[in-house]
């Protein structure tokens, strides 16, 4: 698809900069379980030691976990690390991360976890719709425009 503006600026490249990496949808995926302290992230995740302390350090930096401290008695004070409202609103994206891999790479035996809502046990699907709540059903139903920060390729 040929657009005549620049994805230089693209949203997706952005996003992916801050979280487009394997270990960080990993502490993601932990943050969103409720772990939320770095030993117990690191044998969750089986991330090395630094690797797992770049990325929390860059996931607060970018404002999608905080950081929290806390002291057990006789110990040195240490961080929790809980998710911001900006990190929460990744949640859709890690399911449908999940719903694809359920679909397309699990096991003979299914998929290994099951997401439900809380309050009547039914399986979380994830739908998109545009504005007026008509259910796109792909993206052959989608039109690409500029948004008011598109740049003109010719400039």
């Amino acid at each position: 698809m040929n657009v005549p503006f620049r994805v230089a600026n693209c949203s997706i490249e952005r996003t992916l900069g801050i979280v487009g990496e394997k270990w960080t949808f990993l502490v993601l995926r932990e943050a969103f379980n409720g772990v939320r302290r770095f030993a117990d992230m690191q044998a969750n995740t089986g991330a090395p030691r630094q690797v797992l302390s770049a990325r929390l350090a860059r996931l607060v930096d970018e404002g999608l976990l905080r950081k929290e401290p806390y002291r057990e008695p006789g110990q040195r004070q240490r961080d929790e690390y809980r998710l911001t409202e900006k990190g929460l609103e990744l949640f859709p994206l890690l399911v449908a991360l999940m719903h694809w891999g359920d679909k397309h790479l699990a096991g003979a035996d299914g998929p290994p976890v099951m997401l439900t809502h809380r309050d009547c046990g039914a399986p979380i699907e994830l739908h998109t719709r545009c504005a007026e709540g008509h259910e796109v059903g792909g993206p052959r139903e989608v039109t690409r425009l500029p948004g008011p920060g598109a740049v003109p390729k010719s400039a």
